[in-house]
């Protein structure tokens, strides 16, 4: 069964991040990512909420990696940036960990200077 697509929304800058955005929250969705694919199209993304790192390894392609805070609210609120990290290269590219972090948005390169995304932002991940 396929889960519906999200949208990630950078409120504080009125852009879109993506607009066809997977949901990554199963235990085999964020175990694979986006290992195996050939590219990641322009408004598409991945999002793995909870989650505080990630690897390049097996990848194909670059990305631009985006992590978030928990939401405000403590349930589906707007979450604020953390860290970014801009076309990232597969394999040789590798993110551990950020401190704070409560979810990580997998998106192609140049998405977060095209969003104009910014540290301190808030970001809104739901229902298309």
């Amino acid at each position: 069964m396929t889960r519906p697509l999200l949208v990630a929304r950078n409120i504080s800058r009125g852009t879109i991040l993506a607009e066809r955005l997977e949901d990554g929250s199963s235990f085999w969705a964020k175990f694979m990512g986006l290992m195996g694919r050939s590219s990641l199209p322009p408004g598409d993304g991945l999002w793995l909420p909870g989650e505080n790192g990630i690897h390049m390894l097996f990848m194909r392609f670059a990305l631009d990696i985006v992590f978030v805070s928990p939401p405000a609210n403590g349930r589906d609120g707007p979450r604020r940036v953390l860290s970014l990290h801009r076309a990232v290269p597969p394999w040789r590219g590798v993110v551990w960990r950020v401190g704070g972090a409560k979810g990580v948005l997998e998106l192609p390169p140049g998405t977060i200077d095209q969003s104009n995304t910014a540290l301190g932002d808030e970001i809104a991940i739901g229902p298309r």
